[in-house]
């Protein structure tokens, strides 16, 4: 009976062992001292391991470096204790000036990274964007660049920003001077605008064969004498081939031919450009 017993005793001490056993290494793999607590490597780093229960169920080796999400064998508190951040970028600087006046170039503008990305949290992304752009003032202050044939286009865009940055003595007020819009129907392209993948010149892709495409006419691309942009189709009738480039590729360009004039146009911002 009281072997028995004790044989009972037996039993049951070795099942809250066991138990105790079993809560322990529940408590020290995911308890107060977790595995990655302090330990937070970047990138893939063999030496940033653990000992303990793994994210995905398990015990063993695990990792709490930047690849362990990836690689599926990071610490089961490698979420909690290395949070993923992501690339944080400030605002757009201004646009600056084209690199070279009086013919068709480029501008750019730039931002910069306030916190890099850490335990594989998003990229950074691009830092710098350029668009085509042409200025009509030497840096005396001269005027130039009123000669230019074929007609020189880029997105509308460009002209909120320009009137942004020009002085506006190259804005006047009157309604003649202010500008007016033409309508052309695209003829031909070449294959090089649907092929223009860079960020400051998707808008090329939009470019299409028979599509009816709106083009402002503005200050400083209007002549101050003519008040006329430079291929705008003055005095052609509608069966005349005119032909356009697009600042920024000079590769991409085609012909039109002039369906009308307007004081305002109304066309898709897809298809809404500015004489540069």
């Amino acid at each position: 009976m009281s072997g028995s017993s004790r044989r009972g005793g037996t039993v049951m001490g070795g099942a809250a062992l066991s138990g105790a056993l079993w809560l322990g290494l529940l408590w020290a793999g995911s308890g107060a001292g977790g595995s990655c607590s302090g330990r937070c490597c970047e990138g893939r780093d063999a030496a940033c391991v653990g000992e303990g229960w793994r994210e995905g169920g398990g015990y063993g080796t695990c990792y709490c470096d930047g690849g362990c999400r990836r690689a599926g064998d990071c610490c089961h508190d490698h979420g909690q204790a290395c949070p993923a951040l992501p690339c944080a970028v400030g605002e757009w600087s201004h646009w600056s000036g084209c690199a070279e006046q009086c013919q068709p170039d480029l501008r750019i503008r730039r931002r910069y990274v306030q916190q890099e990305p850490r335990n594989g949290g998003e990229p950074c992304p691009a830092l710098e964007e350029k668009a085509g752009c042409l200025e009509y003032l030497t840096y005396q202050g001269e005027d130039c660049g009123h000669e230019h044939v074929p007609a020189f286009i880029t997105t509308s865009e460009y002209g909120k920003e320009r009137k942004q940055q020009a002085p506006s003595s190259l804005w006047p007020s009157d309604k003649e001077a202010a500008g007016y819009c033409v309508e052309f129907k695209t003829e031909s392209l070449s294959q090089h605008c649907a092929l223009e993948n860079r960020p400051y010149a998707r808008w090329m892709q939009y470019l299409r064969v028979g599509y009816t495409v709106c083009v402002a006419c503005q200050p400083p691309a209007m002549n101050a004498d003519t008040h006329r942009c430079s291929g705008d189709g003055h005095n052609a009738d509608g069966g005349k081939i005119l032909h356009w480039e697009a600042v920024g590729n000079s590769q991409c360009q085609g012909t039109w031919k002039k369906i009308r004039q307007l004081e305002h146009c109304s066309c898709p911002l897809v298809h809404s450009f500015i004489f540069t």
